[in-house]
């Protein structure tokens, strides 16, 4: 080797080793920063206790001002479900326990149960995976611990390091790196590139796949505690396929475009019945989760289409991530966008969109009297309802790879109507008679899966059993996932669910 190739190789690690502890160039790709350094934006908390000072977030308590319980400051732009984590701690007194909450349960205001990976002051608990508000210590410093299927069938099955040693390598009153890794049901905490504990729990009824992101501040003597560079990296999920809900914000009034309450509902038909998925609702608008779609094997979308479509500051992003194979699903209003290059988009993506000038948006029961033979269709019952199917899409070339689900002759009347951008049109009027297309699945040659879906302008529509299941099903198939032999099962919604998370009160009579 030259003489300037081994001052090359020098200068290399020389570099490497004044990385900072427990990273590597490689190590921090896909994370992203959950703290912005200067406010707590995207974090709730009780600011008696928290603030932001010099790049970094402190969790203090004093003599005059202390805090009758554990309380916590909670990430609220999303939840964490397989991930890692990396952060920096440092406690800045004498005494602090403190900790990081992850897949965990909010229970009230500041307050959250489930995994903690401890942090404090002394020599004994730092590293340890602990339960708040649950089963306690689920693993010391330096054990791998299986959790059976009981309540507390907690077992020790092998070693991590000796507890003392590990504690060694733990700076007392400098900064440190926690790294905390969670793929299904294992989990992985480590300090300082040290791995501290691990534990696999199968507990049926304890154990978390998903939950909120919290810090802590203990009750008890004056302690300070500081946290700073959060950051976050999503992992495909192991065992499970993971759809995102984009729910757009409130729109047409009580009862009609109810994208929160749609949304929220089929998540919890999907997340109930089936094992091998998990859905999870972004409301209001575009997530403001800077990692909510990294781990999604599917996207599904129902907002205000046109000009205030969230797709709108979006479309290349999503791009991305569909020449990557991502799914997607696109209902009602969300079809509608603007001709030319977000057309092409919704064509290549999901295979259809509805087009100004061309495709219309009358309210008709539409009578499905057969359906195709497809995964999407399983176990779904010819049916007749009334809702705004818009219809006349435009489509892929020839329908290449664009499969009809729904397909039903509009009345003559939806074909009168004055011109305009979604009303009529002489294309429209010459198709008396014929059927239309209003839902469809899509195989992109690249690879991914689409489908439109034109209805749900009424809520309550989702109490019909065929019309939620073709939806579940859809939901379901652009995932990836497998569509049940006979289709996503769930029950008929009560009225009181119907109600729930709606964005507007109901009429008074």
């Amino acid at each position: 080797m030259r003489t300037t190739e081994f001052r090359c190789l020098g200068l290399m690690l020389i570099a490497l080793l004044s990385l900072p502890i427990g990273s590597t160039c490689a190590e921090e790709t896909g994370f992203k920063p959950l703290f912005d350094g200067k406010t707590l934006t995207g974090w709730e908390g009780n600011q008696q206790f928290w603030r932001v000072e010099n790049g970094k977030i402190i969790g203090q308590t004093t003599g005059e001002n202390p805090t009758s319980g554990n309380t916590f400051l909670i990430w609220n732009y999303g939840e964490v479900d397989d991930f890692e984590l990396k952060l920096k701690y440092r406690i800045s007194t004498e005494w602090a326990n403190s900790g990081i909450q992850y897949r965990a349960q909010h229970l009230g205001k500041y307050v959250v149960k489930g995994y903690q990976a401890d942090i404090e002051s002394g020599d004994n608990y730092s590293g340890i995976l602990y339960e708040e508000k649950g089963r306690g210590i689920l693993a010391q410093r330096g054990t791998k611990v299986f959790i059976g299927k009981g309540k507390k069938n907690i077992k020790v099955v092998g070693s991590t390091g000796d507890s003392k040693q590990l504690q060694s390598h733990i700076r007392k009153t400098d900064w440190n790196e926690y790294h905390i890794l969670a793929r299904g049901n294992h989990i992985m905490q480590k300090i300082n590139g040290r791995v501290m504990c691990e534990v696999t729990d199968e507990s049926a009824t304890e154990a978390r796949r998903s939950g909120i992101l919290a810090l802590q501040v203990h009750q008890g003597p004056p302690m300070t505690i500081e946290f700073k560079d959060i950051l976050l990296k999503r992992l495909p999920m192991r065992d499970k396929k993971k759809l995102v809900m984009i729910a757009g914000p409130p729109s047409h009034g009580y009862g009609m475009h109810e994208h929160n309450a749609g949304y929220l509902l089929l998540a919890r038909c999907l997340n109930r019945n089936m094992s091998n998925l998990y859905a999870v609702v972004y409301r209001n608008g575009w997530p403001q989760d800077p990692t909510a779609l990294d781990n999604a094997d599917a996207i599904t979308m129902n907002c205000d289409g046109g000009n205030g479509h969230l797709l709108n500051t979006h479309f290349e992003q999503v791009d991305s991530l569909m020449k990557k194979g991502v799914g997607l699903g696109i209902i009602h209003y969300a079809l509608i966008v603007p001709k030319g290059k977000p057309g092409d988009y919704l064509v290549n993506w999901i295979g259809g969109y509805h087009e100004a000038f061309w495709s219309v948006n009358p309210i008709w029961e539409a009578n499905f009297k057969t359906l195709p033979n497809h995964p999407v269709t399983r176990g779904v019952k010819p049916f007749q309802i009334k809702d705004e199917w818009y219809y006349h899409m435009r489509f892929k070339k020839d329908m290449a790879n664009v499969t009809p689900l729904l397909t039903a002759v509009p009345p003559d009347e939806t074909r009168r109507r004055q011109d305009g951008p979604h009303s009529g049109n002489e294309h429209v009027r010459a198709r008396m008679g014929m059927p239309e297309h209003v839902a469809w699945a899509y195989e992109r040659p690249g690879g991914g899966r689409g489908f439109g879906f034109t209805g749900a302008h009424w809520h309550n529509n989702w109490a019909n059993d065929e019309f939620r299941k073709i939806v579940l099903n859809a939901l379901v198939w652009i995932t990836g996932a497998d569509v049940p032999p006979d289709g996503v099962p769930s029950q008929t919604p009560t009225v009181k669910e119907l109600e729930a998370n709606q964005d507007y009160p109901k009429p008074q009579k």
